[in-house]
């Protein structure tokens, strides 16, 4: 599973989450989980205080492709979004890396490519 995004932990759970302005914590569950409301299909929400979240941290997934760094970013079937993660424009270019916007690279790279895949907490 590619995550690029909050995680609470919550009653000594791991939930998908999104810190609201207002001093909440939106917890999300794929499945049906005691105390959350069904938004559609495969997707369940509860709003907490961000008081009762015992710890609140961002995760992505980072790989390897093509000897440097990446942020997968999305997927799609045997595919990958990857975001390059160097920072050097010269090195982005001679991969054929998408500038999709300043400073930023990104190519669809397949999956049987990727190395090194591994979740980082920042």
């Amino acid at each position: 599973m590619i995550r690029d995004g909050y995680v609470a932990r919550w009653l000594g759970r791991d939930f998908e989450a999104a810190p609201g302005a207002d001093g909440e914590i939106r917890l999300y569950a794929p499945g049906p989980t005691d105390g959350f409301e069904e938004l559609r299909p495969g997707r369940f929400r509860r709003i907490v205080p961000a008081s009762e979240v015992e710890e609140l941290r961002y995760v992505r997934t980072t790989c390897r492709w093509r000897g440097e760094r990446f942020v997968i970013v999305g997927e799609h079937e045997t595919w990958l979004r990857v975001e390059y993660a160097g920072g050097r424009a010269p090195v982005a270019e001679s991969l054929g890396l998408d500038r999709v916007d300043q400073g930023i690279w990104q190519a669809w790279a397949p999956a049987s490519e990727i190395e090194d895949v591994r979740e980082e907490f920042v």
